[in-house]
């Protein structure tokens, strides 16, 4: 994810190029940070290097969560993710050939959590299923009332592995492998690579060279 606490940054083409030869296949954005123009030039850069475009909202609003879904299909998006799940933007996300992954359980507040007893964020994701949804957005290490870890593996037993993304702060080598563990489909990471996690003092590019060198390491599970 080209974003930094929940905003594209402004130099997010230029991150891409520095990087885009890299073996990491799916590349995600906000729709918040950048000028239309600016995001259908950087899906247009993650289409020519043959990348999968993702883009993933932070919004509890249904009419801003349409917006952000016309958005994505004016821009090429194949995969939109985050935000509250409506019957409205399924469609849309659907009519536009795109894959819909909204959160599931409680989300709210700012920065966001993740709240409620593991089996309602259980049934949560089995309604979203139910309703039409390709997959649900968990944003594991945003939970506030048990295990993330714990959670993540349920949801993923419960629902699939290919229907789960883990989305934000995966921020460490060791939860690298947690991932690969635990086997949901993806799991993002944006801020860790801006700030220098893995790479103290390095560039994106070195930040996100060392999340490829720990990924190679573990057989199998997302990339």
């Amino acid at each position: 994810m080209l974003t930094h606490d929940d905003v594209t940054v402004p130099d997010a083409i230029d991150c891409f190029r520095q990087a885009a030869d890299l073996p990491i296949q799916y590349w995600g954005f906000k729709d918040v940070g950048l000028t239309t123009r600016e995001m259908e030039q950087l899906v247009g850069e993650f289409r020519s290097a043959a990348k999968t475009p993702v883009l993933e909202v932070v919004s509890f609003d249904e009419k801003e969560l349409l917006d952000a879904a016309a958005l994505a299909a004016h821009c090429g998006v194949q995969y939109l993710t985050g935000g509250e799940f409506s019957q409205a933007v399924r469609e849309r996300a659907h009519s536009a050939g795109m894959r819909y992954f909204p959160f599931c359980g409680r989300v709210g507040g700012s920065p966001i959590e993740l709240t409620g007893a593991p089996e309602d964020v259980l049934a949560d994701a089995d309604r979203l299923r139910d309703l039409g949804a390709d997959g649900v957005d968990l944003v594991a290490y945003r939970y506030t009332d048990g295990d993330p870890i714990q959670l993540a593996k349920q949801v993923v037993h419960e629902f699939g592995g290919d229907k789960v993304i883990v989305a934000g702060s995966i921020n460490s080598a060791e939860r690298i492998q947690l991932m690969h563990e635990i086997g949901p489909f993806g799991y993002t990471i944006g801020g860790a690579l801006f700030d220098g996690t893995f790479a103290p003092g390095g560039s994106f590019r070195e930040n996100l060279e060392r999340v490829v060198d720990v990924d190679a390491t573990v057989d199998g599970g997302p990339r």
